[in-house]
């Protein structure tokens, strides 16, 4: 389905991921965390930066991933990312909802 996002026509699954990768810029990111309520600092970018590298990897992504990751502890990314880290983080990156998300 079709969403305009950052006065973009984007295509986006039922859960409102984007489709393809391409269509994602940091506009379309500003948007998509406004609407999962989350407001973007620098650590925010470092970690969505971060996850898409692994999704260009084609690497599984997880939270017991993240924590070994270097890049931030379980504790900060839950409080970066509220009600569902994983999940929501993967969506303002413009990437596919991990597996290991319900």
């Amino acid at each position: 389905m079709i969403k305009v996002i950052a006065n973009k026509e984007i295509e986006v699954n039922e859960e409102g991921y984007l489709v393809d990768f391409k269509q994602w810029d940091r506009e379309v990111c500003e948007c998509i965390a406004g609407e999962c309520n989350v407001v973007l600092t620098e650590k925010h970018y470092e970690v969505i930066e971060y996850l898409q590298e692994k999704h260009k990897k084609e690497e599984p992504l997880s939270i017991r991933g993240i924590k070994k990751s270097g890049v931030i502890n379980i504790k900060k990314f839950y409080n970066l990312f509220p009600g569902g880290p994983l999940k929501i983080s993967t969506k303002i990156a413009g990437i596919p909802k991990p597996k290991s998300c319900i």
